[in-house]
């Protein structure tokens, strides 16, 4: 199978952009498999990606080829950022003690669901461990208290660089990252969060739902920033429920939402079909 090349772009909407992509790849020999755009009518911007298997699709001559559309999209004034389908992106998955959505991305990977690869877990807790070396996955136990958290995040910032992380998946781990851990990460962590998120944001949100007698509850995957829960949202899905559901219901029903939100969240990231502009997504077909 040839080797094919994706561009994630955006920048001032103007005429004649999607023409012109287009042409400079017909020029060089290039063959579009795939395009799709939108343009923000507020905020006057256009978002496009394109997946093109160029005329010299393998070694140096794909890192020339994509190097080249780099200046290409910025004469247009557009960022861009490329990817190869030879890359699988390394990612590493962050647990603590809740397993449904660490074994749902295992079990998905193991399936061949992800153009991707698991590279370890990291969990400050060593419930999961027998669970993540019975997948073959190395398994990093990095404890973490109040007191010792700047020094578990220096920890866990030279593991993830020891494994050449592209990715950090928060598989339910209950810890808060700190905005300077995210910026010395320079890498996106997808955080999957038990509510619909505005809503119910923080701790306990099922509890919260509960008390306040919603009729629908939910689960929203978002890439993880500085501000706790407020990140740009990825992918989000909800469940009905009545009167009569108590808080372990929710819950019960709450770990099927988190599990496939947050695996979808992740198939479209490694499939290179996000991305984030603001504290806002596109996500392409």
């Amino acid at each position: 199978m040839s080797s094919t090349l994706v561009a994630l772009l955006h920048g001032p909407d103007q005429p004649g952009l999607v023409a012109r992509v287009a042409g400079w790849i017909y020029e060089r020999g290039g063959n579009i498999l795939h395009a799709d755009q939108h343009r923000d009518r507020e905020a006057g911007i256009f978002f496009q990606r394109v997946e093109w298997e160029p005329l010299a699709a393998s070694g140096s001559g794909l890192s020339a080829s994509a190097e080249a559309f780099q200046v290409f999209a910025a004469s247009l004034g557009m960022e861009a950022r490329l990817t190869s389908s030879d890359h699988r992106a390394r990612v590493v998955v962050f647990v603590s003690k809740a397993d449904h959505c660490f074994h749902d991305l295992a079990l998905r990977w193991r399936a061949g669901e992800f153009s991707g690869e698991l590279a370890a877990v990291i969990s400050n807790h060593r419930d999961l461990e027998p669970a993540a070396r019975g997948y073959g996955l190395p398994f990093f136990h990095l404890p973490v208290t109040a007191d010792t958290k700047a020094a578990a995040e220096a920890q866990q910032l030279a593991k993830l660089r020891e494994l050449d992380a592209d990715l950090v998946v928060l598989a339910r781990y209950m810890q808060v990252l700190s905005g300077e851990f995210l910026q010395q990460l320079g890498r996106p962590v997808i955080n999957i969060h038990h509510s619909f998120l505005p809503a119910f944001a923080g701790g306990r949100p099922y509890h919260q739902a509960h008390a306040r007698g919603v009729k629908i509850i939910g689960a929203t995957a978002h890439y993880a920033t500085r501000d706790l829960d407020e990140g740009p949202i990825i992918h989000q899905d909800v469940t009905r429920v009545t009167h009569r559901y108590g808080v372990d219901d929710l819950i019960r029903l709450g770990r099927d939402l988190e599990k496939r939100v947050l695996a979808q969240a992740v198939r479209w990231h490694l499939d290179n079909r996000v991305l984030a502009y603001g504290n806002k997504t596109v996500v392409f077909d």
